[in-house]
């Protein structure tokens, strides 16, 4: 009898089939987020920009301790820099000159 405690089974699933995870690993994430940061320096930094410092930071684990791998973190700086130079742009843009300069 299968039932209350005496199971066929005498060691659960592991753990890799019980909990499996969907969608992109770390290494894949660091790498699109680098991707995104370079080309956030060319077309749509605003948008770019972010979007690379969401996948360095979910490709680091959401820590700053530990090993970090290189791609995640050249993905989250570079897409900061992204970012802050596409504000500045859009802020000398919105000036009365129309210009950066």
């Amino acid at each position: 009898m299968a039932g209350f405690g005496h199971s066929t089974r005498r060691h659960p699933r592991s753990r890799g089939r019980t909990w499996s995870r969907t969608g992109p690993d770390r290494a894949t994430l660091g790498i699109i987020g680098a991707i995104c940061a370079i080309a956030g320096f060319f077309v749509l930094g605003i948008i770019l920009g972010p979007v690379a410092i969401a996948c360095g930071w979910l490709s680091m684990g959401r820590t700053w301790s530990g090993a970090r791998p290189v791609p995640a973190l050249v993905a989250v700086v570079l897409g900061s820099i992204d970012t802050l130079l596409a504000i500045i742009w859009l802020a000398g843009a919105a000036s009365p000159g129309g210009g950066l300069f």
